[in-house]
């Protein structure tokens, strides 16, 4: 408990822990704001809404989701009840802090605490969602709002990323339900990055990009950044909108087609960023590999078949050394 960022309210200085090496530090963390992010209105028809997630995804990885049908109150109160949770006292937190990675609710600080060499600036509250049956006796049980708003924010998520399953299937060409069908876990993280002494010397999370099929994420404040054309590029939060990205997964069912584009959280001298992400993963035991219809006039796969809980294991040895997570799975074509 005492490794949570979150119980310390008195630091002056970036413990030596935290300090990246040299060559991998941010520096300046004043980017350029990302300003050709696609903005997609989910209310448009979908005879332009698929062409222009479609477009997104190949061209730029990520896009911003406005119009999406989820209530703006319950964006702020799942915000709110995140913000509070962090903010209760550690005899609280305790009861769900764990080291363990394979604890299915828990509470941890950096990535892997106690078998990384540089720890990153942020705590996170991890656990499942879907389906909310299965799931909810597991989480915090306070604050006392908990439950209920993040159980109402994680149905609607879940409905979305179904909606956005089916557009993207469409995009592809692929058949009706192909990838919702293919789809069955939510995990949610909500992330709390404190104020840091010096955002220049440390990240609140390293470059990488995401294992899954796509990311839902929530957040009020800038500190995501998006590595475009080689240069770091800031994604501006608009109100009350999602940021969308492709994980890993979908570009391998895509043979490629759309990208998973890596990614880093910078840190803030002044304020606290707390931030909701919503994974979407296949079963752990599906096996993953390009869509056929996508893979014939004579075009060939470009990556292998594999079962989603080898992927995950490798994607979390290759992400900690730092190697390419796609790379052992690519085809010589």
């Amino acid at each position: 408990m005492e490794k949570l960022l979150s119980t310390k309210t008195d630091l002056k200085f970036v413990p030596e822990s935290y300090i990246l090496p040299p060559d991998t530090r941010p520096g300046n963390t004043e980017v350029p704001f990302f300003e050709t992010i696609p903005v997609i209105d989910l209310k448009g028809e979908s005879a332009q809404l698929i062409p222009q997630i479609t477009d997104a995804s190949k061209e730029y990885g990520f896009f911003q989701l406005i119009n999406h049908g989820v209530e703006e109150k319950l964006l702020q109160d799942v915000l709110d009840v995140t913000k509070e949770f962090f903010e209760l006292p550690a005899e609280d937190k305790a009861t769900i802090f764990s080291d363990d990675p394979k604890q299915s609710c828990r509470l941890y600080t950096s990535i892997d605490y106690m078998n990384e060499q540089v720890h990153y600036w942020r705590d996170a509250l991890k656990h499942p969602c879907h389906p909310l049956e299965e799931h909810s006796q597991f989480w915090p049980q306070k604050p006392a709002q908990y439950r209920e708003m993040v159980g109402r924010y994680s149905v609607e998520v879940w409905k979305l990323s179904l909606c956005l399953m089916d557009l993207i299937s469409e995009g592809l060409g692929l058949e009706p339900g192909y990838l919702t069908e293919m789809i069955e876990v939510q995990l949610m993280s909500a992330n709390h990055y404190p104020a840091c002494p010096d955002p220049s010397l440390t990240l609140g999370l390293p470059k990488h990009g995401d294992v899954d099929f796509i990311t839902i994420l929530l957040q009020e404040m800038d500190g995501l950044q998006v590595l475009k054309d080689g240069h770091w590029l800031a994604i501006k939060p608009l109100p009350n909108a999602f940021v969308v990205n492709i994980g890993h997964t979908l570009q391998i069912i895509s043979n490629g087609k759309l990208k998973s584009v890596e990614h880093r959280v910078v840190t803030n001298q002044k304020l606290a960023r707390t931030t909701v992400s919503s994974f979407i993963y296949p079963s752990y035991n599906r096996q993953i590999e390009p869509a056929q219809v996508l893979i014939k006039d004579n075009s060939l796969p470009l990556y292998r078949a594999f079962i989603f809980k080898d992927f995950l294991d490798t994607y979390i040895t290759d992400t900690y050394q730092r190697k390419p997570p796609l790379e052992r799975y690519k085809l010589q074509v």
